[in-house]
C-alpha cells in the first residue's frame, strides 16, 4: 500500500490479542491490547497509547490504526485495569514509558520505530516517555497535555474540586466513567454541599467518601516547587527530544496552559533541528475536542471547517514521519490556528507571530460599576483624576451556591452568574467595534487594587458581546494575591495601598469581533463551588474553614497614577495564506 492511499474502514482484517503482558525492570508487568495488521508483509512502525483510563476505551483508535497497517497498542499504566503494580498519578510514566518503548522495539511485528498517541493524561506522558530519550522512540503527537503545577493539580497555585472528580474516576482497577460524567446530578450538588457545610479544602475526599493520600499530598504542595518540578521535564531533558512533536489544543481546553507551556519549553531548548520539527495546532475545541471535535460544545457553535478529521491528521503526521509519506496537507506552517467567528483556519510561523500588537483599553467609570447595566469602559484614553471602583467579598455569602450548582461551569454562553453577581463584582465595556477585526493571543489585564485584609482570590474574565446584549466568554484569568509577585514565593499583603496585580495566565484566543460588538470585562472574586475557597485571613488556604472568613474589601484604581488597562491581542492582517 502506497504511505500516502488511506484504506477503506474495514478493508484490512486485523488479529486483536487481549492480555499482552509488558515486563518493567522493577518486575511490574503492564496490561496490553495490541491491535495487529493481519496482512502485514514486514515488521512496521509501532503506535502506543498509555492510559490510566483502561485500554477498551481507545478500542476505536487501535482497529482504526492498525486497518491502516500500524500496530496499535493500548497500555494500561501500572496499577489500572489489569496492570500490575500501584497506580500514583504522573509518578511512574516516564520510566514506565521508556521501558514499553524499548520492549515493543524487540517485538517481531515492529521494524525499531516506535510511536506514541494519547490526549490529556496520555499527553502528558508522552513528554514524560520522551523526555528519558529511549533510543526506539522515534515520533510523539501529545493532545491536551497537562504541565504538572501549571494547570495540574491547580491553576494559578489554587486547586479545585474536580482534583476529587478526577481521582474517584481513577479509583481502583476500573474506570468509574458514569459517576465522572454525573455532574449535574452528583458532583454539583457534592460541591455545593461542601462549600455550604463550611469545611475546609482538604476535607472534600472525607466527605465525598473517598479519603485519598494522593489528595492530601498534593495538597501539601499548594505552590511551584520542586515536587512538581520533578514531574516534568527539565530543560536538559527537552533539549534531548529531537524527535517530531505535533501538539495539540484548543481554545476552551482546560488544559491549553499545560500543552503551550510544554511547547514553549522545548522549542526554548531544543537545537534548530529539532524546533523545525514541532508542529502545533489550537483548535476550536474543548478538551474532549481535541481528541474528537464536535461543531457544538461549551454552548457554542463552531463551523464546518473544525471538524478536523484528527484520526486522520494522526495517520498522515506518523506516514510522514515514520514512512518517508508527504507532509499533511493541513500542516502548512509550523502553527495551525482556528478563528471563531471568521470559521477560518489560519497559518503563522511561530505562536508570537499570530499577534500583531497588543492595544491597551484603560479602565474609566463615573460610579460604581458593580451592574452589567450599570457598567464603566474600556477606552484608548488614559485616565485622569476618579475615585477608585470596589467590591466587597464576604466568604460567609453562599446565596450563589444553589444557582451555580445548576449551571454547567463549562460553559461559555450562559451569563447568568454574571447577571446574578450585582454588587459583587466590577463590569467594563468597550465601544463597540467599527468594523469586523480579529484578535488573536493572549489577553493580559493589569489591575492596581488595594484589599484591607492579607489575602483573597481574584477572577478576571472578558467576553464577546453582540447587539443583542448577549456574552460569550472568551477568556479567564484567576490570581491568589499572596502570588501576585511570583507563583513560587507566596507573600501576604501587609499594606492597604495600591499594589499592581499583573494577570498574565489567560488562555489563548482567536475570534473575530463582529461589528457593532463590544468587549466585556468583568472583575470579582474567585467564589465558586467549582474553586478551593480562600477565607481571606492568610492562613493554609486548604485548611482555613468558615470559622477563619474575613470580609475583604477590594479597590480597584484607575487614576492618572495607577492606570489599570486590559491588553488586548490584535491578530495579524490577512496576507492571503
Amino acid at each position: 500500500m502506497a504511505p500516502n492511499v488511506e484504506p477503506d474502514s474495514g478493508s484490512a482484517p486485523i488479529h486483536l490479542q487481549w492480555g499482552l503482558r509488558i515486563p518493567l525492570r522493577d518486575g511490574v508487568t503492564l496490561s496490553a491490547t495490541l491491535y495487529l495488521p493481519q496482512r502485514r508483509a514486514a515488521p512496521a512502525p509501532v503506535i502506543f497509547t498509555l492510559t490510566p483510563y483502561v485500554g477498551q476505551r481507545y478500542h476505536d483508535e487501535g482497529i482504526y490504526f492498525a486497518e491502516r497497517g500500524y500496530p496499535f497498542l493500548t497500555v494500561d499504566v501500572r496499577g489500572r485495569g489489569n496492570s500490575g503494580g500501584e497506580f500514583v498519578p504522573y509518578v511512574h510514566d516516564a520510566q514506565d514509558g521508556y521501558d514499553i518503548v524499548e520492549w515493543l522495539a524487540t517485538q517481531p511485528y515492529c521494524n525499531g520505530k516506535v510511536a506514541m498517541w494519547g490526549a490529556s493524561y496520555g499527553g502528558r506522558d508522552q513528554w514524560a516517555t520522551a523526555q528519558e530519550a529511549p533510543p526506539h522512540l522515534a515520533v510523539i503527537a501529545p493532545a491536551a497535555s497537562p504541565y504538572m503545577g501549571v494547570d495540574v493539580p491547580f491553576r494559578g497555585n489554587i486547586f479545585t474540586p474536580y482534583l476529587m472528580q478526577w481521582l474517584t474516576l481513577v479509583s481502583g482497577r476500573t474506570s468509574q466513567d458514569n459517576l465522572f460524567w454525573n455532574r449535574e446530578l452528583f458532583w454539583g450538588a457534592k460541591f455545593r454541599e461542601w462549600i455550604e457545610s463550611g469545611q475546609s479544602f482538604a476535607s472534600l475526599d472525607g466527605l465525598l467518601g473517598n479519603p485519598s493520600p494522593v489528595f492530601q499530598q498534593w495538597l501539601s504542595h499548594p505552590r511551584q516547587d520542586a515536587y512538581w518540578d520533578s514531574l516534568n521535564p527539565t530543560p536538559t531533558q527537552y533539549a534531548r527530544i529531537d524527535i517530531p512533536v505535533l501538539t495539540i489544543t484548543g481554545i476552551y481546553d482546560a488544559d491549553q496552559p499545560g500543552a503551550l507551556r510544554h511547547y514553549r519549553e522545548h522549542l526554548k531548548a531544543a537545537s534548530h533541528q529539532a524546533r523545525e520539527i514541532h508542529y502545533l495546532v489550537i483548535g476550536p475545541w474543548d478538551h474532549g475536542g481535541t481528541r474528537m471535535p464536535r461543531a457544538e460544545f461549551a454552548g457554542l457553535k463552531a463551523g464546518p471547517l473544525s471538524l478536523v478529521d484528527l484520526r486522520r491528521l494522526h495517520w498522515q503526521w506518523y506516514t510522514w514521519t515514520l514512512r518517508g509519506g508527504p507532509r499533511p496537507e493541513f500542516l502548512k506552517k509550523k502553527v495551525a490556528y482556528y478563528v471563531m467567528g471568521a470559521e477560518r483556519w489560519r497559518y503563522a510561523d511561530t505562536l508570537e507571530e499570530i499577534t500583531s500588537h497588543a492595544t491597551p483599553l484603560y479602565l474609566h467609570s463615573t460610579a460604581n460599576p458593580d451592574d452589567p447595566f450599570t457598567s464603566g469602559s474600556l477606552r484608548a484614553t488614559r485616565p485622569g483624576s476618579g475615585g477608585p471602583d470596589f467590591y466587597r467579598y464576604d466568604p460567609r455569602d453562599l446565596s450563589l451556591a444553589a444557582l451555580e450548582s445548576t449551571v454547567d461551569p463549562d460553559s461559555a454562553a450562559n451569563e447568568r452568574l454574571v447577571f446574578s453577581s450585582v454588587g459583587r463584582q466590577l463590569v467594563y465595556h468597550s465601544e463597540p467595534f467599527d468594523t469586523d477585526t480579529e484578535i488573536s493571543g493572549f489577553f493580559k489585564f493589569s489591575a492596581w487594587l488595594a484589599i484591607d485584609q492579607p489575602d483573597t482570590d481574584f477572577r478576571v474574565a472578558v467576553y464577546d458581546v453582540g447587539r443583542d446584549g448577549r456574552g460569550i466568554l472568551m477568556t479567564h484569568d484567576l490570581m491568589r494575591a499572596r502570588y501576585r509577585e511570583s507563583l513560587r514565593e507566596e507573600r501576604l499583603v501587609k499594606t492597604r495601598d495600591p499594589l499592581q496585580y499583573n494577570f498574565e495566565g489567560f488562555l489563548f484566543v482567536a475570534r473575530q469581533i463582529q461589528r457593532g460588538h463590544r468587549l466585556r470585562l468583568v472583575f470579582g472574586p474567585l467564589h465558586s463551588i467549582y474553586s478551593e475557597k480562600n477565607y481571606n485571613s492568610g492562613g493554609v488556604v486548604s485548611h482555613e474553614s468558615m470559622t477563619d472568613a474575613r470580609v475583604v474589601t477590594v479597590k480597584l484604581l484607575h487614576d492618572e497614577a495607577h492606570p489599570s488597562a486590559l491588553f488586548v491581542p490584535f491578530g495579524q492582517p490577512e496576507t492571503g495564506v
